[in-house]
């Protein structure tokens, strides 16, 4: 059993992020291995929280892959790379803050209850007093299956401010654990998306998440929260595993074993390989002899948004994922026939970006050879035209631009178009999260349909053979059979163009040879 907790607040801005990294930080610095998670769809805390705990930052959303998946995906990340001692949990906005119209699901209170983990509780005690202790009794018993066990009080400003606020406290039987003073210059900067992502910081980033955990572990009572964190009962069920997840999509796509709900429910595509062609056929065969298609993914500063799930199970569907930095290398892997490229921030980087054409004509030759490719939001920008007036891949038939407005939300959506990710008339759950927009916003192909809160159907995105590029983001674990559809889709672009990688561990492995 994996001791954990959540960390969550009455609302966003009372410093959830610092204190959740600051812990993670801390107990790392005293040897226990940490396992970092986050509630929700974001992409940029985790970031954080991976250079604390020197592991993947892993989040945990209902909406996203499905309650049933909650307990398995954490006991995954906490067994992943090694057995973790410690799974510190952030929360998202307010304790239970969920989707607009759907109550508590996914909230924090819902992950929490879920996992059944005790609620660290952190208030930003600015211009409070003896309130503070109100504010707490009415999150601590809004609903009695959440575990409120402790409250770090944030920004405290004085040694008396933080006596009149222990006081007011101490009424309620809920300990404090820490009062933390106000420190801006650990501060993390901010800009049109939230906090500027960990990876494009580099020391500055390392620098504030190091004095972080001195912070915590100088203003908090750690043993305390270790106490509270073993307090945690023991969790049933099995972790969720890439390799069964592949096997079981493989099953399917045979027809071998009965679809069940949860490759085919409201949070997956229930998808299958696409298996008619003589292309198909041969690389099937191909697959079962050891061949790994090279799949690209795009890394580096402009392109941070990634789920740790997406690349281990492109590996268990039998890919060799390879990273690529598209504002530096001039070139894309060796035999590169599958093109991943996620979330990010183009936009920050698109003189970069546009400089480095070698790459950007290595990316349409791409796209003329039939290579299987996937862009999200910021990998969609890259594939267009242009971003702002700076030339991109030229890919899409679309231009870019920054704008004002923030495009932010759940959507449930349905496939318009047959591609290398699902069959037309799928569904899937993702978010979108952008201050971009593309003109056209579709081609003649969409590549999903969506209803918009008023009702009205929007439909978004392009599919263009085997290119699939869409502003909506997508957690690979709830749609399994997606990852292997791609997959094939590389493989069988791979033995079209007569590229074979050998087995890994073979003589010669990742030499190209003609097939």
């Amino acid at each position: 059993m994996t001791a954990r907790i959540v960390v969550a607040a009455p609302a966003s801005g009372h410093g959830k992020t610092s204190v959740a990294t600051g812990l993670l930080a801390a107990f790392a610095a005293r040897g226990l291995v940490v396992s970092p998670h986050k509630v929700g769809p974001d992409y940029i805390d985790p970031g954080y929280h991976a250079l604390a705990a020197g592991r993947p930052g892993r989040t945990l959303d209902p909406w996203l892959v499905g309650e049933e998946r909650l307990v398995p995906l954490f006991e995954h990340a906490v067994s992943t790379p090694v057995p973790a001692d410690l799974a510190v949990i952030e929360g998202v906005m307010g304790l239970y803050d969920g989707a607009a119209g759907r109550g508590e699901f996914a909230s924090t209170a819902h992950v929490a209850r879920v996992l059944d983990a005790p609620v660290l509780l952190v208030v930003d005690s600015t211009a409070m007093g003896r309130s503070v202790a109100a504010l707490v009794k009415g999150f601590a018993g809004f609903d009695p299956r959440i575990r409120v066990g402790g409250v770090i009080l944030n920004r405290v400003g004085s040694d008396r401010h933080e006596m009149i606020l222990r006081e007011a406290l101490g009424e309620l039987g809920i300990p404090v654990l820490g009062a933390i003073r106000r420190h801006d210059a650990l501060a993390t900067p901010s800009r049109h998306l939230g906090l500027v992502p960990a990876a494009e910081r580099s020391q500055d980033a390392v620098d504030v998440v190091r004095g972080l955990g001195a912070v915590v572990a100088e203003a908090v009572d750690l043993d305390a929260v270790l106490a509270l964190a073993r307090s945690a009962p023991a969790l049933s069920g099995a972790a969720w595993n890439p390799d069964d997840e592949i096997t079981a999509a493989r099953l399917r796509a045979a027809g071998l074993s009965t679809v069940d709900q949860a490759e085919t429910g409201p949070h997956t595509t229930g998808v299958r390989p696409a298996t008619s062609s003589p292309a198909h056929d041969q690389a099937g065969r191909a697959g079962r002899t050891g061949f790994r298609p090279v799949i690209a993914m795009a890394g580096g500063a402009a392109f941070t948004f990634s789920y740790a799930e997406t690349a281990e199970l492109l590996t268990a569907a039998g890919a060799e994922v390879v990273r690529f930095d598209p504002r530096v290398d001039e070139a894309l892997p060796e035999g590169t026939t599958g093109l991943v490229v996620g979330g990010g921030f183009p936009e920050v980087y698109a003189e970069e970006l546009s400089a480095n054409e070698p790459l950007r004509n290595a990316v349409a030759a791409q796209v003329r050879a039939g290579a299987a490719i996937v862009a999200e939001c910021a990998g969609l920008l890259y594939l267009a035209r242009s971003l702002d007036d700076r030339q991109m891949c030229g890919v899409l038939a679309t231009d870019a631009r920054m704008t004002g407005r923030l495009t932010l939300g759940y959507r449930e959506a349905t496939a318009m178009s047959d591609s290398v990710l699902a069959d037309a008339g799928s569904t899937v759950r993702g978010h979108e999260f952008h201050r971009t927009a593309c003109s056209p916003g579709t081609g003649t192909s969409p590549a999903w349909e969506w209803a918009a809160p008023d009702g009205t159907r929007h439909q978004e995105g392009f599919v263009m053979g085997n290119v699939h590029a869409s502003y909506l983001h997508l957690h690979w674990a709830s749609m399994p059979g997606a990852a292997l559809r791609f997959t094939e889709a590389a493989r069988a672009n791979a033995v079209t163009r007569g590229i074979v990688r050998t087995p890994a561990g073979a003589a010669g492995s990742g030499r190209e040879v003609k097939a």
